[in-house]
């Protein structure tokens, strides 16, 4: 069914828009190599990105959402302590759909599997 994000800036009440993302899986190859990117996004206006997958299918794999949260809080003009934030996550039924919130402020940060 697909994977979905949302990302709520807790210490402001709203969504953190314009955030970059960056969507990986795990899958040793023969090389050796394990995390293979997929595709790169940003959460729109209601913090939200749908699109990280593109063609993509969904797999019943390890996956990480790479957060770039810099660039987010430096355009706040605030200091944060994470620079970004990494979510791994395991997927044991692709045929569900995965949505991975992040719930965030400049120095702290917790997610949960949403719906």
């Amino acid at each position: 069914m697909g994977l979905s994000t949302h990302i709520l800036d807790t210490a402001l009440g709203r969504p953190a828009a314009g955030v970059g993302l960056k969507l990986f899986r795990y899958r040793e190859d023969a090389d050796g190599d394990a995390w293979h990117h997929l595709g790169d996004g940003q959460t729109d206006a209601d913090g939200r990105c749908k699109t990280l997958l593109g063609e993509h299918p969904f797999e019943a794999l390890t996956y990480k959402i790479l957060f770039e949260t810099a660039a987010y809080f430096s355009g706040l003009r605030l200091p944060s302590l994470y620079p970004y934030v990494e979510i791994v996550f395991t997927v044991a039924d692709p045929a569900q759909h995965h949505h991975i919130p992040l719930l965030l402020t400049a120095n702290g940060y917790t997610t949960y599997r949403g719906s």
